[in-house]
């Protein structure tokens, strides 16, 4: 039974249960005993069982949907450091500087050149100039062809073709 399916079960259970126990208020109060006591005893063991089940199985969902968010956090911590690796990678075969490597990596991380300026402590015209040299170390015209590189060899190969590739 899948994740979701369970839930729902759950769900309807414990709202049968909760149904059962206030029509059993509801016939207490008003002094109707539309059924037997037998019968009523049953059915009042059956909604109790069914409480216990739903939170024993809520419980149990619970830690496996902690169990698996703690799973895909490490992953993409991994993912993470993977990603710095091929960032090092990179940057040394296009033989940047260390300034250079500072502005790459603010430039991939979206900042603007006043923001990238302003961190550094440097003036935008130095931040373009450093900006261009990146581009022309890394074979790109632009930012976004720079993040493309990274994001290419993260998914092992090109992210989506050209529009005159995909009709050819």
């Amino acid at each position: 039974m899948s994740r979701p399916t369970l839930l729902y079960v759950i769900f309807t259970v414990q709202i049968l249960c909760a149904v059962f126990f206030s029509w059993d208020v509801l016939v207490s109060v008003l002094g109707l005993s539309p059924l037997s006591w037998r019968l009523h005893e049953v059915i009042e063991i059956g909604a109790i069982v069914g409480l216990v089940l739903g939170v024993a199985i809520s419980v149990y969902v619970m830690r496996e949907m902690h169990r698996r968010t703690a799973r895909i956090e490490d992953q993409l911590r991994v993912a993470s450091g993977a990603f710095m690796e091929l960032v090092d990678e990179k940057f040394s075969t296009w033989d940047l500087t260390s300034a250079e490597r500072d502005v790459a990596l603010f430039s991939i991380k979206g900042m603007s050149t006043a923001e990238i300026a302003g961190l550094r402590e440097t003036s935008e015209g130095t931040v373009k100039a450093q900006t261009n040299a990146i581009y022309r170390k890394a074979g790109v015209s632009g930012r976004s062809q720079l993040l493309s590189l990274f994001i290419e060899d993260l998914m092992d190969g090109p992210v989506m073709a050209s529009p005159s590739e995909r009709s050819a």
